[in-house]
């Protein structure tokens, strides 16, 4: 009996719409609660502008080594 309504396209449309909603607002609960959770995501936030790594200003071998690749990639 299930099957046969779900094999109408006019029933399973808000069907499928139900699903993704519902699905859409668990995600949406589910990152905005709990107050680790938000701590750790807004820590994300800052990922696309953090540099790579530099190496430090007193090994001057590491830094021709990094300099040497990076022309390389070139």
């Amino acid at each position: 009996m299930m099957f046969e309504w779900l094999s109408h396209m006019e029933n399973t449309k808000p069907l499928a719409l139900v699903i993704f909603f519902v699905t859409f607002v668990a995600i949406l609960v589910y990152v905005f609660t709990g107050k680790k959770r938000a701590k750790r995501l807004e820590s994300y936030k800052n990922i696309p502008f953090l540099d790579d790594e530099q190496p430090k200003p007193g090994n001057a071998k590491q830094a021709n080594e990094v300099k040497d690749k990076d022309q390389e990639n070139v």
